[in-house]
């Protein structure tokens, strides 16, 4: 299934999208999705329904596909060749940081930059969504705790992240700056996550282009790694790493993103995002 959630902000309704690309409305059977709706037996609830007894709706606005989001967190530098593009050493265990989850915005809401910001960048990555409780698992069961898919753009303020002192997280919490959807597809219709086309254009250009084969660290090994040291609760976001091609990594100038760049992007099965790059605007972050 690929779920979903559409509306204007505070009144979004659940939905699922069709073999046909059509909209179907879930709000008689669910009053949202939420973490409940992501366990097994809520994924088992929606699986039985009649999908084409639903009725048909324009979606208009698409929100994060799910409501509830407990954390978000992310893994750095986790694609041997990104790495290289940063000049930093391969990991020998995942680079682990926050993103606020104030930042989460729909698959197509604007990106609006911070005051001041020069570096702003971008990053296509696989995000996984946990479903069952997570905690202390080993790698071998870890992806029966998973969901499913999403696409993120992990936006990211360079010089906040490296030049400002502290962790990464203060260069990847800004508002706007996680878009995620356009839909959650669930794990039975993605075999095998390791196997995915990721790509990212930005004014037409294409600059990323990697398939999750080339993780450092699998999906599997980052559930099991992170359970460790946090409980994985269902509607829990991780976003598992960039391929090459972020505008920091341009040679010989790096490229950032500015007012009214245009980025689009996706993963294969996954679907699409596309966002409009504004100046510091309250309002546009608030739509």
């Amino acid at each position: 299934m690929k779920l979903l959630r559409h509306g204007p902000k505070g009144h979004e309704k659940p939905g699922l999208l069709d073999a046909q690309g059509q909209v179907r409305d879930l709000s008689g059977v669910i009053a949202d999705i939420t973490p409940a709706t992501l366990s097994p037996a809520g994924l088992a609830q929606l699986a039985a329904l009649d999908v084409h007894a639903l009725p048909v709706v324009e979606a208009g606005t698409l929100a994060v596909p799910w409501s509830g989001m407990g954390k978000f967190l992310a893994i750095g530098l986790n694609y041997a060749d990104h790495a290289a593009e940063a000049g930093m050493a391969i990991p020998t265990e995942p680079i682990v940081f926050t993103k606020a989850i104030s930042c989460a915005v729909g698959a197509n809401h604007d990106v609006v930059l911070p005051k001041g910001s020069v570096k702003s960048d971008w990053e296509a990555e696989l995000g996984v969504v946990i479903g069952q409780r997570a905690r202390y698992v080993d790698e071998a069961d870890a992806l029966k705790h998973v969901a499913g898919y999403c696409v993120v753009n992990d936006i990211s303020e360079r010089e906040y992240q490296i030049e400002r002192g502290g962790t990464w997280d203060k260069g990847k919490g800004c508002d706007t700056f996680g878009p995620i959807g356009p839909w959650l597809v669930t794990a039975d219709e993605v075999p095998d996550p390791q196997a995915l086309d990721v790509w990212l254009d930005v004014n037409g250009q294409r600059f990323q282009t990697g398939n999750t084969r080339t993780m450092i660290f699998n999906v599997a090994q980052i559930v099991s790694y992170l359970s460790r040291f946090v409980t994985l609760e269902p509607g829990d976001l991780i976003t598992t790493g960039t391929p090459p091609g972020v505008g920091m990594g341009v040679k010989p100038q790096p490229v950032f993103l500015k007012p009214g760049d245009h980025m689009h992007l996706g993963i294969q099965g996954l679907g699409e995002q596309r966002q409009t790059v504004f100046a510091w605007d309250p309002a546009r972050i608030d739509a």
